[in-house]
């Protein structure tokens, strides 16, 4: 059986935990660095990114998550936890200091935040995603896209921006990373999540 942890410290962590027990592995809330320990992967949730980096670095995890990136511990992100885990944000908040919000990284890609619109503009749309042979429901809330990525950084997904005449990237992998701008685990999409599971095993 995988383990695998779920950061919950903001956002729909329960959702993804949810996810993992339904698709019959062993699924961990993550708070504490130490709670890192023995996990096969780790899921970054949707939520505030900005939520997520304060408190991550309030609860002495920030770091250690970059390091157990960089160790190469299979890592995926929902909405928030794509921005969490791009190497720029292209539209950073700032604190009242001036500093700009921090992130985990791993993922040479730029993102912007809250790209499609505010919450009002939350969306659901099926979408191809690579490797699937049926469209994926994707659920979008405040979600943010892909703008840049890295040449070791394959795009998964995706979507048309009318107002722009242009697609946008919803979905990429880098080697044992991955993150999506939607929700598969709001909609009861499982696929993602086996996807996730398969990169954890070196099946995909």
């Amino acid at each position: 059986m995988t383990t695998i942890g779920v950061l919950a410290l903001q956002g729909d962590f329960r959702e993804h935990l949810r996810a993992i027990d339904d698709l019959g592995q062993s699924s961990v809330p993550v708070r504490r660095a130490r709670e890192l320990t023995g996990l096969d992967g780790l899921i970054i949730p949707g939520g505030e990114s900005t939520a997520i980096d304060k408190l991550a670095r309030s609860f002495d995890i920030a770091q250690p998550i970059k390091d157990a990136i960089a160790d190469g511990l299979p890592v995926y992100g929902s909405c928030a936890g794509l921005i969490m885990l791009a190497d720029h944000i292209v539209d950073p908040a700032h604190d009242l200091k001036g500093n700009p919000q921090q992130t985990f990284g791993g993922i040479d890609m730029s993102v912007r935040r809250n790209a499609f619109g505010r919450q009002v503009d939350s969306f659901e749309e099926d979408i191809d995603f690579k490797g699937l042979s049926e469209p994926l429901k994707a659920v979008f809330i405040r979600a943010p896209w892909v703008e840049r990525v890295g040449e070791n950084v394959e795009i998964l997904a995706s979507v048309p921006v009318p107002a722009l005449d242009a697609t946008r990237i919803v979905a990429v992998r880098s080697r044992n990373l991955l993150a999506t701008s939607f929700h598969p685990e709001v909609s009861g999409e499982r696929r993602v999540h086996e996807l996730f599971i398969k990169i954890i095993r070196g099946e995909a």
